[in-house]
């Protein structure tokens, strides 16, 4: 197929950029390479994509409609996966308008752009974030999702309801995945992972919030990859059996559906530091601090609803994963 992949300097897009070259697809990679975080990881991470010859860079804004329709009017994908998106939920509470601009405005150009020029199934990246102040575990796609506790969860959570308008009314199949907690090697360097190990390595002490009583759904890349593909090739249908006296919110009348892709299997965040202890060999000193704001202090997914439809499989363990981060690292940075 032909496949549109945005956010394909980033962390899950290029990897399931790679996985699409790799089996033959040939794929349009938009990426602004803006500076959020280290503009050299992303070059980093592109030149791996970059091997491979079905594989053409557009530096785009998702903000820049004009730009976007004539990228998608002139490849002709079948299929678009969205994984551009300014991300991180503290630094939503500092910056809001860039969430607006990129999540909301950049967004509704890429819906424009599939509803225009006849792309059969949109995929996009939403967040474990939507469910807020939620607590009833584990996290299930039928519950409701309308307290989000940063403005990040909130353009999330927006995105699911715009795709939802498209699906309805222009037939657009559309599929959101809320993603849990994902870690791994060429990995973003404002998450825990990234930051713990940086500070571990200098000698320098970790910032653990909620006194490390978070929990978290961590899911590792290779996984989440797996799930995003597996949904790309199964296009959403209509429930037929939808009632709109008792709306479920997972699926639709339109071709619409929302899944969680994670773990399904939490761990405690001290946990995970002390894997990491062992895969360094080394002691973390803890600044042991409250809760953020915008923060919730656990994650866990309901993922039956994957597994029924692309019988997807989670596999990869934190001691697995953090293995292979930590020898990704020591090689990337030389340390």
């Amino acid at each position: 197929m032909k496949v549109v992949v945005t956010g394909s300097a980033g962390f899950i897009g290029s990897n399931v950029s790679m996985y699409l070259l790799k089996r033959g697809d040939e794929v349009l990679g938009i990426d602004n390479l803006n500076d959020y975080y280290d503009v050299n990881l992303k070059l980093g991470r592109l030149e791996r994509v970059k091997a491979y010859d079905k594989f053409t860079e557009a530096r785009i804004n998702l903000e820049d409609k004009d730009a976007i329709f004539d990228a998608i009017s002139k490849f002709k994908p079948q299929r678009v996966i969205n994984l551009a998106a300014q991300a991180g939920v503290r630094y939503s509470i500092e910056n809001p308008s860039a969430y607006v601009d990129t999540n909301l405005v950049g967004y509704c150009n890429i819906l424009e752009a599939c509803r225009h020029h006849g792309v059969e199934h949109l995929v996009y990246a939403s967040s474990s974030s939507v469910y807020g102040a939620n607590t009833k575990m584990p996290f299930s796609v039928h519950q409701n999702v309308d307290h989000p506790l940063s403005l990040y969860a909130a353009t999330k959570k927006a995105n699911e309801l715009m795709a939802h308008v498209y699906s309805n009314l222009y037939g657009l199949h559309t599929t959101g995945l809320r993603f849990f907690t994902v870690y791994g090697p060429w990995g973003r360097p404002d998450m825990a992972l990234f930051l713990f190990t940086k500070n571990i390595l200098a000698g320098k002490p970790i910032d653990v919030f909620n006194y490390g009583n978070h929990r978290r759904d961590f899911t590792y890349i290779d996984d989440i990859v797996e799930g995003v593909i597996r949904t790309l090739d199964h296009l959403p249908e209509k429930n037929e059996a939808w009632d709109s006296d008792a709306p479920d919110s997972a699926s639709s009348f339109a071709p619409y559906r929302l899944y969680n892709i994670g773990n399904n299997a939490p761990v405690e965040l001290s946990h995970y530091i002390e894997v990491l202890e062992d895969c360094l060999g080394k002691k973390a000193e803890r600044n042991l601090l409250p809760l953020q704001p915008g923060d919730v202090p656990d994650t866990y997914a309901n993922v039956e609803a994957l597994v029924q439809d692309v019988d997807y499989k989670p596999e990869t363990t934190v001691e697995v994963g953090i293995k292979n981060f930590v020898e990704w690292y020591r090689e990337y940075y030389n340390v």
